[in-house]
């Protein structure tokens, strides 16, 4: 969602190697407290309210001191920053179609990762992988790998097979570095989330403005973290809409089950003009 830049630092190398290591039954990791306040900065960082249990942040940034630290990732899709460095070094890694490169609509800046090969997933988490570690290294709990459902958007290059075959790797580095790691959005994903990918707990944008929440409480329990953005002005048939009136209404189907917050679509640190935030 953000311009985040490549790094490997020697605390990923380090953190790969100690894991290697590791036996798998020394491993352990936590999730998020269920129905715990979240806090979702992956737009910047900046000090969470003392009630805040939970903070988001992406990986480029320290997790929130005192608090339960989950660490985002472009796991999908190229954050925009980074288009020069993915075309130049990895072009193969990129879906195309006719010869040129498809980009999320939504988002013009992202160039889609192409996970249709066994052969391509691995060479996806030679890059991602690292970053996880560096996740764990750096001392966040838990990870987000963001844009699972990129297939959506390929012009058919890639199928939810693919995207799922690449979460089951995420899965398994993220457990592997002692990280929880979350599902984001794709209720089409939702019924074997826990079952055959081994997500652990979800992360869900505007499902009440999709009217796909039970999807994900029905799997994750009260385990779902639920953002509802002050932007959003249309409900999934196009008709108009509050924001701050489909927020209430997702506190008072799910406020006492889970925790729901509103944020600005830019998730941007408070003090900003534009910040928004509340939770109920």
């Amino acid at each position: 969602m953000r311009a985040l830049w490549l790094r490997t630092t020697a605390a990923a190398v380090a953190a790969a190697s100690i894991l290697a290591a590791t036996p798998a039954s020394a491993l352990a990791f936590t999730s998020p407290t269920a129905n715990g306040q979240f806090d979702y900065q992956i737009g910047g960082a900046y000090a969470a309210a003392s009630g805040v249990a939970i903070v988001d942040r992406d990986r480029l940034a320290a997790p929130a001191p005192g608090k339960y630290g989950i660490c985002y990732v472009n796991a999908f899709q190229t954050q925009p920053d980074d288009a020069v460095w993915w075309t130049t070094s990895h072009p193969d890694l990129l879906v195309k179609k006719n010869g040129k490169y498809v980009i999320d609509p939504e988002w013009p800046d992202e160039y889609l990762l192409d996970t249709s090969t066994a052969a391509k997933r691995t060479a996806l988490m030679a890059i991602i992988g690292p970053w996880i570690d560096t996740c764990a290294a750096d001392g966040f709990k838990a990870v987000e790998p963001d844009n699972l459902d990129s297939w959506t958007r390929s012009k058919n290059v890639l199928t939810k097979a693919h995207n799922t075959a690449f979460a089951k790797l995420l899965v398994q580095r993220a457990h592997a570095a002692n990280l929880a790691i979350a599902q984001k959005n794709t209720s089409e994903l939702a019924p074997i989330g826990i079952s055959q990918i081994g997500f652990d707990f979800a992360i869900v944008e505007e499902c009440q403005v999709w009217s796909e929440c039970e999807a994900f409480t029905d799997v994750y329990g009260n385990q779902v973290y639920e953002i509802e953005y002050s932007d959003n002005d249309r409900d999934a048939d196009g008709n108009p809409v509050d924001p701050i009136s489909v927020f209430n209404a997702a506190c008072a189907a799910r406020g006492s089950k889970i925790s729901i917050i509103y944020r600005d679509r830019d998730v941007v640190p408070a003090g900003s003009s534009q910040y928004e935030y509340k939770w109920c």
